[in-house]
């Protein structure tokens, strides 16, 4: 009855493929994630940046966070302080 014919059509051949490749692309997410996981820091472990002050100060500005009346004048300040024989 079945002599020339296996029984699985070609939607089966391609079903099959199918669930493989998911399967294996699951498989490989998983195996990335973790290792993505596992060298993760925490924020405790990174050295902070050192920006200086006028960097900050500069940022502030830029996101408008403070107006140009205000940075002028901060900035005015820090760098009396940076002029200063005792340097603060």
């Amino acid at each position: 009855m079945w002599w020339d014919h296996d029984g699985m059509g070609g939607w089966g051949y391609a079903l099959m493929t199918l669930g493989m490749v998911v399967f294996w692309g699951l498989v490989a997410a998983t195996i990335v994630l973790a290792i993505r996981y596992a060298g993760k820091t925490t924020r405790t472990d990174r050295i902070p940046s050192q920006q200086s002050a006028e960097e900050v100060l500069a940022r502030r500005f830029a996101r408008g966070e403070i107006d140009a009346e205000e940075y002028h004048a901060r900035l005015d300040t820090l760098r009396e302080r940076h002029d200063s024989p005792l340097g603060g």
